[in-house]
């Protein structure tokens, strides 16, 4: 479950309002991308107190003045966005021992995870779109079937 300014962790609660809403962002998206919560948040809160040091004012005015909303959404339209690096990645679509995994070059985990093929090849397709990269379909042995390219 994702947190807000009602419901986030106690180590976060002696933070100024920024650098909690920050962190709450940042943890948040890492969670969407597999990391356990543990490992999440301190590097959160970590990068939260370094963002804060070299925020301008009008940045941190922002931060404080995001609803919760804004705190929990994934941001379908920017995907990877808590890690940049691989916005430049092709995504994968690889068997999965839940079913078929959509997860980008050098991901550490799946973004998605689908009982049907067709479904992981979809999402793969919506993403790589958006970041103007390729997908790679796998078989389930693992090689390579089909490389889609939507490069601009």
């Amino acid at each position: 479950m994702p947190w807000d300014t009602q419901d986030y962790p106690d180590s976060l609660k002696n933070l100024d309002t920024a650098e909690k809403k920050k962190a709450i962002t940042i943890a948040n998206a890492m969670l969407d991308e597999g990391y356990p919560e543990s490992r999440a948040l301190p590097i959160a809160t970590e990068q939260a107190k370094e963002w804060y040091e070299n925020a301008s004012e009008e940045e941190i005015s922002e931060v404080k003045n995001m609803t919760d909303g804004q705190l929990r959404s994934r941001d379908e339209d920017n995907p990877g966005s808590s890690r940049p690096e691989l916005l430049e990645q092709g995504e994968h679509v690889l068997s999965h021992e839940r079913g078929w995994a959509v997860k980008a070059q050098d991901a550490k985990q799946p973004s998605d995870v689908y009982e049907r093929k067709e479904d992981a090849v979809e999402r793969a397709k919506e993403i790589a779109e958006n970041k103007s990269t390729n997908v790679i379909i796998h078989r389930k042995d693992g090689t390579i079937q089909q490389n889609i390219s939507y490069n601009k």
